[in-house]
């Protein structure tokens, strides 16, 4: 990272949300590492109170292997007491107003102090509860923006989105902002944000007055989240209220400056703090598990298209450096796409054939010790075809056995 970026760093009083997320932890991380001179790190994470608020915080984000190389550098006194020093642990939700938090004076405290704040907190569920994304994913990102607004010094906001609020659009997308006037289907609906929050209200007292259990009231908002999201153009609930978190952003940023980072499938480090760092099973890394497990036969997809994936310590570098040049810009909306893209393709076709040489030389090992042996995978490039073949795999031998 360019030397201006880390002596930007210095200094500033940052709010980040969603702390506890992958990527949030990996931002904070690089901070920490490479600035340990940052004035000040608020990070607001889901908690009743401010002891468990740090007791998520240390036990979810400081103690993971992620910070080995910190701790290694400075050792666990002198660790502890920069994070002592330095980060503040803040309990809140972004799904409510005044982000959440109840002590005033901690409040106060901030809207004095920050000076750029990190809307990293989201819902990723593709399928995800409408009332849930709409509060989270949506109007939670313009309740981020309202706190931001509320803080005397701040210089910018910076949102970390989705490269796949595109939608399902061909072609190269450009880096713009959303303009909420211009959305509409292909039937020319016009989409109203507001509308859409009034819709999963009435569905949901609905639901309440007809004594609907929590699993068919889970039900009915993910159906509805996806017929919504479909209605205006997009594949699912997620990228929808992400978009519409965008648009809302956009509407009422006035002079903020915002800028909004795109990522596409966000994977394990490539360098930094050290290769190979993940946690859980993100994006596309729960196929090749799958596959590495014996267990994926055959998969929808075509072979020559490009999976878009960037690894997550770059992402982080795009966050600060991004920051570091439009911070204190009156005005500016900027939006970035951190992805592979056409500058450094990798196709399904070739992580299947990574993924074979890597099960072949290290293969996984069933629950009883025996090591699986993987075989490739069928591709199979249209639904037609993906239908004919389950038929022949399993439901003609199925109705054969009954």
């Amino acid at each position: 990272m360019e030397l201006n970026c880390v002596q930007f760093l210095q200094n500033k009083t940052i709010l980040v949300t969603g702390a506890t997320g992958f990527l949030a932890k990996v931002f904070v991380e690089k901070i920490l590492r490479v600035q340990p001179n940052v004035k000040k790190l608020y990070l607001l994470v889901r908690a009743s109170d401010n002891e468990a608020a740090t007791k998520r915080l240390h036990m979810e984000v400081f103690e993971k292997d992620l910070f080995k190389v910190l701790r290694e550098n400075l050792g666990d006194e002198k660790l502890n007491t920069l994070l002592y020093e330095k980060v503040v642990s803040v309990p809140g939700d972004i799904a409510t107003d005044q982000l959440g938090m109840n002590d005033s004076d901690l409040r106060e405290r901030m809207q004095k102090e920050i000076d750029i704040v990190v809307n990293v907190a989201a819902t990723t569920n593709f399928d995800e509860r409408y009332d849930v994304g709409l509060g989270i994913n949506t109007f939670g990102a313009l309740n981020v923006l309202n706190f931001a607004k509320s803080c005397v010094k701040v210089e910018l906001l910076l949102h970390v989105s989705t490269a796949y609020v595109c939608g399902e659009k061909p072609g190269l997308i450009p880096e713009k902002p959303f303009i909420m006037e211009d959305i509409r289907n292909e039937n020319g609906l016009q989409l109203d944000i507001n509308l859409e929050r009034e819709l999963m209200k009435q569905r949901l007292k609905e639901l309440n007055e007809q004594d609907c259990s929590e699993e068919d009231i889970t039900l009915s908002m993910k159906e509805l989240g996806m017929e919504r999201a479909k209605l205006h153009g997009w594949p699912n609930t997620y990228v929808f209220t992400k978009s519409m978190g965008e648009m809302l952003l956009g509407n009422h940023k006035e002079n903020l400056p915002l800028v909004i980072i795109r990522p596409t499938m966000i994977t394990s480090t490539l360098s930094e703090p050290f290769p190979g760092w993940i946690e859980g099973l993100r994006t596309v890394d729960s196929v090749i598990i799958a596959y590495g497990k014996g267990v994926l036969k055959c998969f929808l997809v075509d072979v020559n298209s490009v999976c878009d994936m960037i690894p997550v310590d770059m992402v982080a570098n795009a966050m600060i450096t991004a920051a570091a040049k439009h911070a204190g810009c009156s005005g500016v909306h900027m939006v970035y796409h951190v992805g592979s893209s056409h500058q450094n393709p990798v196709t399904f076709g070739e992580i299947h054939e990574i993924a074979v040489r890597y099960f072949t030389k290290n293969p996984l090992r069933s629950r009883n010790g025996s090591l699986i042996t993987v075989s490739k995978v069928r591709f199979i490039s249209t639904m037609a075809l993906f239908s004919l073949y389950m038929t022949l795999r399993y439901k003609l031998p199925l109705q054969v056995l009954t």
